[in-house]
């Protein structure tokens, strides 16, 4: 048989070696996944009925069927802040928000439940920035902008918002609304979608009464375990 030259076998241990590492990154890859995917499931069932401070959230628009996003593109009006808008997709990590306390207070520790009437912040996850309104125009519908606005959860009391629900507690499987308290705005889906660079997105606005378009519930979530015994709703 022909002997193997030492640079062959230097190839053949890399190219093991690579495999393996792939091999060991698609399992744990694997894993993660069917680990979270059973962890959210976990945290979404009735054990765990409210929405918490420091809980991850998806905002699902009632309605429209479109789940509140945000992501590194800035409107080309208004504000030129970062843009937000609703997609449809549900697989999207640039729809998760971060339920934080209103700016200024110290109440919202981790794991309290988030009274109806309560004030509160949504930080973007992936950017971290804040979801705001002002009273520049909104690009499509000319209602109030949306956008989010500050750095590392840091800016201003335009990231304010009210949480309206029926009950003591927000529950993960009702139906809200948020008030901008800045402006008495609405966080608002008109139907509208946008072109290019973010074709098929929906604007997301700020509407000066209630109405059938500003209602949202929680969709994919992961929530914090209360700290206290839950209120009764």
């Amino acid at each position: 048989p022909s002997s193997t030259s030492p640079r062959q076998l230097l190839f053949s241990l890399l190219f093991s070696r690579r495999e393996l590492l792939h091999t060991m990154a698609r399992v744990l890859i694997a894993f993660v996944c069917l680990f979270f995917a059973g962890h959210v499931s976990l945290l979404s069932e009735a054990k765990v009925p409210q929405v918490t401070c420091g809980s991850t959230v998806k905002l699902l628009h009632v309605r429209k069927n479109v789940r509140l996003h945000s992501h590194e593109v800035s409107y080309g009006s208004g504000s030129g802040q970062q843009s937000v808008t609703g997609v449809e997709e549900s697989d999207d990590v640039n729809s998760y928000w971060t339920v934080r306390g209103a700016m200024g207070d110290p109440t919202c520790k981790r794991g309290v439940a988030i009274k109806c009437g309560g004030r509160l912040r949504l930080q973007h996850l992936s950017t971290n920035k804040n979801l705001h309104s002002h009273l520049f125009q909104s690009p499509l519908s000319q209602n109030y902008e949306v956008s989010a606005f500050g750095d590392n959860g840091k800016g201003d009391t335009g990231d304010n918002w009210i949480v309206l629900c029926s009950g003591k507690t927000w529950r993960r499987d009702s139906k809200v609304q948020f008030k901008h308290e800045d402006t008495d705005k609405y966080l608002y889906v008109s139907g509208q979608t946008y072109n290019h660079p973010i074709a098929g997105q929906y604007e997301v606005s700020a509407y000066h009464s209630t109405s059938p378009d500003t209602q949202w519930k929680v969709a994919e979530s992961i929530l914090i375990k209360p700290t206290e015994k839950p209120e009764k709703s």
